[in-house]
């Protein structure tokens, strides 16, 4: 049988995504938007019905404009851009190695590169500000028990948003030492400890829930049903409206649940823990990725050293002793950068 345009795309979801590369559920929906897009611009382009696309409306040109009408007409931005375009390297790998006449339009494709993007700005709170948000939570009503413990458990654990909807019970272990298993990207398991402060708080919310069984949701909407990525991205932006991580920035930036992950590995390499421990602690596949917090602390001790620096003298006396030395507050703080 000639494999069609809608074999391939059948194939690509349901036996390569799915089977073969083993990729989670929110993987593959990003996958399916940028097919989506993509295929509904071919059938305009060509001038078709999207069910009687052929091989020759997916050439090299029909993806190149695509992803300048994503730009241009569409305004997305160039991180946007290269996300489609990665989609789409994986899809035409998988075309041509399943129909080699397209072997030479999936080189071409293979070879559009990615455009040069700024990385975007790591955004992270202080501990002062840390503070402040937890003090301000409210102690009563319905979803206060599992809000405060929601924002306590990903600052604890610079969980990404997907890893706490898709937490259950049997992945927690509230005795001591408390501890969690987060699944995260690539079906990958990894552990993260857990302060006392956070295991007492996830014990009293499964107690509130009446959770007992290994396979149930650990955070629950007022609905009863697991929370979901957009509503924890929601429920955090309200709890933390009035926290900014730039007072001069205007409007406010928005505080997201990745802002909190930031936030930890900020603070656990402020606190000195070694940043090996740190990939491990957060998941990251590669050193490069952590390195870039490690980056942020050095320049903000530096700002800080800068602060302190003593004048230089240009006699043989011994300089007098700054003020600053007599400062314990500050001296503490130094000690503990």
């Amino acid at each position: 049988m000639t494999a069609t345009v809608g074999m391939i795309v059948y194939g690509f979801f349901v036996d390569y995504l799915r089977q073969q590369k083993g990729l989670r559920v929110s993987s593959i929906r990003s996958y399916r938007d940028t097919l989506r897009l993509f295929l509904i611009h071919a059938a305009a382009e060509s001038k078709r019905g999207v069910g009687k696309l052929c091989f020759e409306d997916l050439g090299f040109e029909r993806v190149l404009a695509f992803l300048q009408d994503i730009e241009q007409q569409r305004g997305n931005a160039i991180a946007t851009r290269n996300q489609r375009l990665a989609a789409l390297h994986t899809f035409y790998d998988y075309l041509g190695r399943q129909t080699p006449e397209m072997l030479h339009v999936c080189s071409q494709v293979a070879a559009i590169p990615r455009k040069r993007t700024p990385p975007p700005e790591t955004r992270f709170m202080t501990q002062i500000e840390v503070q402040a948000l937890f003090d301000q939570l409210d102690d009563h009503g319905r979803l206060a028990l599992r809000d405060r413990t929601l924002l306590l458990f990903l600052y604890n654990t610079g969980a990404r948003v997907t890893e706490a909807v898709n937490l259950r019970v049997g992945h927690l272990v509230l005795d001591h030492p408390p501890q969690v298993r987060l699944l995260g990207k690539g079906g990958k398991w990894r552990s993260c400890p857990l302060w006392e402060r956070t295991a007492e708080a996830l014990g009293q919310l499964l107690d509130k829930q009446q959770a007992v069984d290994v396979d149930a949701p650990v955070f629950v909407a007022a609905n009863g049903q697991p929370m979901t990525r957009f509503g924890v991205y929601k429920r955090v932006r309200r709890l933390t409206a009035d926290i900014s991580t730039d007072a001069a920035a205007s409007p406010k930036r928005q505080i997201t649940p990745h802002v909190f992950r930031h936030t930890t590995a900020v603070h656990l390499l402020e606190a000195g823990v070694e940043v090996n421990v740190i990939r491990g602690w957060l998941g990251h596949v590669s050193l490069t990725t952590t390195n870039r917090y490690a980056e942020i602390t050095l320049r903000m001790k530096a700002e800080a050293l800068k602060l302190c620096e003593p004048p230089v003298s240009t006699t043989d006396a011994a300089p007098r002793r700054s003020g600053w030395h007599d400062d314990a507050a500050l001296m503490d703080w130094l000690s503990s950068l």
